[in-house]
């Protein structure tokens, strides 16, 4: 929860900056850019509105932001705001991204609370910003800390960091393996980059499913990786439904569609799946069987031929031993040994 005491009246802060504004329509920019009040709108969205042309709107937008910063601790209330948010970095790693901040800052964390709780940030003297773009989110650390560019240097450490590895990590292999000086501080400058994702506790690149599941055939794969063991489909789904997924709202029967057509899970046994990285291989027990003798090249005893197959299947002994006896491709060649027909 907020901590009460903490909490930054944005909106009153924000309407009294923007009332140092001379004119009402360089007002109206500033505030539909950064999303004050609604959502944040282009420059051909504001330039159309105020029947200016989109470089205009740039230029105004640019030139108020740049008197905004010059006044920098005259502006209204600008001096609390900026010791909140140190503060508050000071607790969470020095950098964080503004949907953290704002968590902690604001009464509500609403989309507009965190664009308000943006703006400041670009206001504070003693703030570096990180502007979202393809690598980052929106973000701010304390700059007697690190500016901004040695903050993108310092989440550049981590990222090279993961893919060496080559595997999710948790937070302590992280930190040592990057060479940061705490996981408070590893987790800060992950948490602001888009080439991360975090599950469980561990670190990986965005694009690996253990981190950062993208459907139903994900989420399926982590809860088995997880367990380490196989699963009956009813237990992946409430496995699933309890788990910390964005969305769990699946279906019993959509995870077991999943596991029947995705080639990386396996049926050991009825309703049964495990993965195949595990060394499991699609097919019958009779299947299985029949490659268990063809791996051996001699005949094999019965209780062997059992032992072989329930390291491959989850099935009871006596569903071996009825496939043994009953299918042609079997051939008993002494008491209780066999060998494949063929």
């Amino acid at each position: 929860m907020t901590d009460k005491s903490a909490v930054l009246n944005t909106e009153a802060i924000v309407q009294d900056i923007l009332s140092s504004i001379d004119r009402e329509r360089e007002r109206e920019i500033i505030a539909r850019r950064y999303g004050l009040f609604d959502r944040k709108e282009t420059l051909e969205q504001i330039g159309e509105l105020l029947g200016i042309t989109r470089e205009r709107v740039r230029q105004l937008e640019k030139s108020v932001m740049t008197k905004l910063r010059t006044m920098g601790v005259e502006l209204p209330h600008i001096t609390d705001a900026e010791a909140a948010i140190i503060d508050t970095l000071t607790t969470i790693g020095e950098t964080a991204r503004i949907t953290a901040l704002a968590a902690k800052l604001t009464a509500e964390n609403t989309r507009t609370d965190q664009s308000r709780l943006a703006f400041l940030t670009e206001l504070c003297p003693q703030i570096s910003v990180i502007s979202e773009d393809d690598s980052f989110f929106q973000s701010a650390g304390s700059s007697k800390v690190h500016d901004s560019a040695s903050i993108k240097k310092e989440v550049a450490k981590i990222v090279d960091a993961v893919k060496k590895a080559g595997q999710p990590l948790s937070t302590k292999e992280l930190t040592k393996l990057a060479g940061t000086p705490s996981e408070v501080y590893t987790t800060a400058l992950a948490s602001i980059s888009k080439q991360l994702a975090t599950l469980n506790g561990r670190w990986g690149l965005v694009k690996w499913p253990t981190v950062n599941p993208k459907n139903i055939r994900d989420k399926i794969y982590v809860i088995l990786s997880e367990r380490k063991q196989h699963m009956h489909f009813n237990e992946i789904a409430e496995s699933i439904k309890a788990s910390d997924f964005k969305r769990k709202d699946v279906t019993t029967q959509a995870i077991h569609n999943e596991l029947i057509k995705d080639k990386r899970f396996v049926l050991i046994g009825r309703g049964i799946y495990a993965l195949k990285e595990w060394g499991y291989e699609k097919g019958t027990v009779a299947d299985i069987i029949s490659e268990v003798l063809r791996e051996a090249k001699e005949p094999l005893h019965r209780d062997e031929i059992v032992q072989r197959v329930l390291k491959s299947r989850f099935v009871k002994e006596t569903t071996i031993l009825l496939n043994l006896q009953s299918k042609p491709q079997f051939k008993r060649v002494a008491k209780a040994t066999y060998e494949l027909s063929e």
